[in-house]
């Protein structure tokens, strides 16, 4: 199955993983949303500036910021009505997890890239 995937923090560094996790999915398939308000294109891939900018019926949201940026845009992030929310390595948010988990989403600490990997994504 081929998810639609938001990534929160993307970066067009290509030692980033966010951006590593942009050319995987992209290269199976899967449609990718990078979000960085200060890049325009990824790799030729549009970068949304906000999530409010997002098309509705995005899959998965990976986030790539740390607790600080996320908590920031944490009221953001729960009315984007994103089903899944992936926190990878060193974004972890406690806080934010358990709003999200009251509030009904799937939240995951793992890295998306490994779950891309195993097809879990």
């Amino acid at each position: 199955m081929r998810n639609k995937v938001a990534i929160l923090g993307a970066s067009e560094k290509p030692e980033r993983y966010s951006n590593m996790l942009i050319k995987r999915l992209a290269g199976k398939g899967h449609q990718v949303f990078p979000i960085n308000p200060a890049l325009k294109t990824i790799d030729g891939i549009a970068v949304y500036r906000s999530l409010a900018e997002l098309p509705p019926g995005i899959d998965v949201l990976s986030v790539y910021m740390n607790a600080q940026r996320s908590g920031a845009i944490a009221d953001a992030i729960l009315a984007s009505g994103i089903p899944r929310v992936i926190f990878n390595p060193g974004a972890e948010n406690d806080a934010l997890s358990d709003r999200l988990t009251e509030a009904g989403i799937r939240v995951e600490e793992a890295c998306s890239l490994v779950l891309s990997g195993l097809g879990h994504l």
